[in-house]
């Protein structure tokens, strides 16, 4: 008898080890700190639902009798045909979009849309052009799929719109997607129609596919949305949204992908590639589908309340970094995050200040550098917490201000 003279070693993939999701790392100090007693105050996360807002009632009741009513098996892997419908009728109403429910595909929130597009799209070695500061996700996935992220840079001095011209020079032959972002996290920026055409005629030139994820569509502040998709006449553009943030479903996770593509070239290979991906996953959540539907044609007063909240508490903490000694900030016009500037030689580096200030005063905020290159030396911290946990956020942050410029200053040799 004869045996394999080998032995198998045990390997990991080293791409799985470079993985960082900024919001989330510093979560296990958070939890040290809280064990010495200490009240965190968390400013990490965009999910509304751990402050003071609440999913609408008829959407929980029209997932409840759903899942009371037997809708608990495994859906089509697209997604019920009523939600797509819904979702056509939808994007009709809402955006004059002409989407016919075989061109959406239902996901399990939007962070799924993105791993379907790039995995459709990418192999490895191919590269994708996202904005930096960038959400981590769009560097995060390429890097699973062993194809490259490359960051274009959005101007800080401009409140960071996009720089065209550095998309242009990062361009190559292995360019695959263009990923926006508009309204912006973590910036809270949001684009206008110059920017978004100059960003498409790009694209066009080039043949490149754009995909937008439009996931704060509806969270605007000040001024005025302008849909990317309004000059997608000359490239395949995929959107990506969700029930996530305008409809505060946050832990439900559900999310949708539409294809918009008039030259009929390619639309249904893209939807052919993302349901090959769909099926393996089986299906998005079947109750919470019958919940989203209930969200689409319920109205959108909690929508008002949000924005109501929202507004005043961006622009309360929007003063507060601008009266606190080295910060300086741009004022978020859409989502509810905003990205401060800091300066390193009061608060060293980003991801030093971020640590330091969750260890020795409780406020949970995030470096900026763990948004990309063009996210260091700036925090990104969310807006949604009620006006006295912000002001308490500060307090705590210009005590250790005081602290940390009482110490001695380091000197050259």
């Amino acid at each position: 008898m004869e045996y394999n003279a080998f032995i198998v070693m045990t390997k990991f993939s080293e791409n799985i080890f470079k993985i960082r999701y900024a919001i989330r790392d510093l979560v296990p100090v958070a939890k040290e700190v809280e064990k010495k007693g200490v009240k965190v105050i968390y400013l990490n996360i965009g999910d509304p639902l751990r402050y003071d807002f609440e999913t609408p009632r008829h959407i929980i009741e029209t997932m409840y009798k759903a899942s009371v009513s037997g809708h608990n098996y495994y859906s089509d892997s697209q997604g019920i045909y009523e939600l797509r419908e819904a979702l056509s009728e939808h994007l009709k109403g809402k955006y004059k979009l002409d989407v016919p429910p075989e061109h959406i595909i239902v996901t399990n929130g939007v962070a799924e849309g993105i791993n379907f597009t790039i995995r459709l799209f990418t192999d490895p070695g191919d590269e994708i052009l996202v904005p930096g500061p960038s959400y981590p996700a769009y560097i995060s996935a390429p890097m699973l799929y062993h194809a490259v992220a490359k960051e274009y840079r959005c101007i800080p001095e401009e409140g960071f719109i996009p720089d065209v011209e550095d998309m242009r020079r990062k361009i190559t032959p292995r360019t695959r997607l263009i990923i926006i972002n508009t309204p912006n996290n973590p910036t809270g920026a949001l684009y206008d129609s110059k920017i978004i055409k100059e960003i498409m005629d790009l694209a066009a030139e080039f043949n490149i596919p754009v995909v937008s994820d439009e996931i704060y569509d509806r969270i605007i502040l000040r001024g005025e949305y302008t849909p990317p998709y309004k000059f997608a006449d000359d490239v395949l553009y995929i959107g990506l949204n969700g029930f996530s943030k305008q409809y505060l479903m946050t832990g439900w996770r559900l999310g949708y992908m539409y294809i918009i593509d008039k030259s009929g070239n390619y639309v249904d290979r893209v939807v052919e590639g993302v349901l090959k991906q769909a099926r393996s996953r089986l299906s998005p959540n079947t109750p919470a589908q019958y919940g989203a539907i209930a969200a689409l044609k319920g109205g959108d007063r909690h929508l008002s309340e949000l924005i109501r909240k929202v507004r005043k508490r961006t622009g309360l903490f929007y003063k507060l970094v601008k009266e606190t000694e080295g910060m300086d900030v741009h004022r978020p016009k859409a989502t509810f995050y905003i990205f401060p500037k800091i300066d390193r030689e009061i608060f060293g580096s980003d991801r030093d200040f971020a640590l330091n200030l969750l260890k020795r005063e409780g406020v949970y905020i995030v470096p900026g550098s763990g948004f990309g290159e063009y996210g260091s030396g700036h925090f990104r911290a969310v807006t949604l917490a009620p006006e006295s946990l912000i002001e308490e956020a500060f307090h705590r942050i210009w005590r250790y201000l005081k602290e940390v410029k009482s110490l001695p200053q380091k000197t050259g040799s």
